[in-house]
């Protein structure tokens, strides 16, 4: 998934706080201009005071010359407006690869959005699929076996890391069978088997650890193990064999 967006948000460090608007007063929109180096963001003059909104909440709420607003008008404005930075900023996060529910918010927290306005996007991300955990964790097992030859417990507390929930996990685990599994540990241990220099002995005890680390059970890493001894034996009369002849 690709999403292109603009560099529309930046920081507001040449607004004037809302709190200095005055209250119970009609406040009439004297200019509108393009904020420089954005795109999408405008600041909107009330005479001496004046506020950034993004052009989407600007078309919403008709914020065009001459319209006017009171002060609790502006303060639902500026809601909506860090709604939609912060819909912006998960966006954004989501351009180079998929993310989970827990990242997005853990991002947005960074961002120092308000959590509200974090579970509001957060969930709108989600009905827009665009925040998929269920499928996210099915796809990082299925890469995590087959291409980073990763076992079950690997990825079990990478997706835990990653804020995917029990069930999730569990379900994404179940798709991945005890052959596949064993396949993808066979084939790491065979090539870390083969690396090493020594006797059989050091070879089990190093491509044992070996596949540990990498989040085979210890069931499995003894059926590979004897797997790999019974390759070297037959190897072995292959070469005995040959030698005599």
């Amino acid at each position: 998934m690709v999403i292109q967006l603009d560099m529309e948000f930046e920081e507001h460090e040449d607004d004037q706080v809302l709190g200095d608007f005055p209250e119970d007063t009609l406040l009439e929109i004297t200019k509108v201009e393009r904020k420089k180096k954005s795109d999408r963001r405008y600041v909107i003059h009330f005479g001496v005071y004046n506020m950034t909104v993004h052009e989407d909440v600007m078309i919403k709420y008709r914020m065009i010359t001459g319209s006017s607003f009171v002060k609790a008008d502006l303060e639902e404005i500026v809601v909506a407006d860090e709604r939609q930075r912060a819909y912006v900023e998960g966006l954004r996060y989501l351009e180079r690869k998929p993310r989970t529910a827990m990242e997005i918010t853990r991002r947005l927290r960074e961002k120092e959005i308000g959590e509200t306005i974090i579970g509001e996007v957060v969930q709108r991300l989600q009905q827009e699929r665009l925040v998929d955990d269920p499928l996210y964790a099915k796809q990082w097992a299925e890469q995590r076996i087959t291409n980073q030859r990763k076992g079950k417990m690997w990825i079990r507390q990478e997706l835990r890391e990653k804020g995917i929930d029990k069930s999730l996990i569990s379900e994404a685990l179940e798709n991945i069978s005890p052959e596949q599994e064993l396949e993808s540990a066979l084939q790491t241990g065979r090539k870390k088997w083969n690396l090493i220099r020594g006797e059989v002995q050091d070879k089990r005890r190093k491509t044992g650890a070996f596949l540990m680390r990498r989040g085979f059970s210890g069931e499995m890493v003894r059926q590979v193990l004897n797997m790999l001894l019974q390759e070297e034996k037959y190897e072995g009369e292959i070469e005995e064999t040959y030698d005599t002849d």
